[in-house]
């Protein structure tokens, strides 16, 4: 007696097309778009672009440490305050250089488009380099306020 003998199974075939064949999608965005840069990174940017700016004019700022955190703190300092601050300006110590800090989220929630949050980005770092030099913002960067 004969077994029978079971069916091979179907080889795969090559797909060309997807399923409702329309074939192979394209790219998302162009090649010179960055798809993965996040809000935060932007806002990054913006403070860099505003520290060169500047840097250009006071070439002493290459020696300031520029951070970016999401939100101030919370201490003595904060305690006091009865508006949230944009940025802040800390003076060397502890081993640290001058650092001036820029608070994204009170930047953001203040402006509504990306034009708006660079003027305001830079408005915020001129702010705290003039606190830093000892200077008035309008010596610091000729055109603060203008924008």
């Amino acid at each position: 007696m004969d077994s029978p003998v079971p069916p091979r199974p179907p080889e795969p075939r090559l797909r060309r097309r997807d399923r409702h064949g329309r074939g192979m999608r394209g790219p998302i965005a162009p090649p010179q778009v960055p798809l993965s840069v996040t809000r935060a990174e932007s806002f990054v940017d913006l403070v860099y672009d505003s520290r060169d700016r500047l840097e250009r004019r006071w070439p002493q700022l290459s020696q300031v440490d520029f951070l970016v955190l999401e939100v101030p703190g919370f201490g003595p300092d904060a305690a006091d305050a009865e508006t949230v601050p944009l940025g802040r300006m800390l003076p060397a110590a502890g081993g640290h250089r001058d650092r001036i800090v820029i608070y994204r989220r009170p930047v953001e929630i203040r402006t509504k488009s990306r034009d708006e949050r660079a003027l305001l980005v830079h408005e915020v770092v001129v702010e705290q380099v003039a606190e830093l030099l000892g200077l008035a913002p309008e010596s610091v960067d000729p055109r603060y306020g203008q924008d």
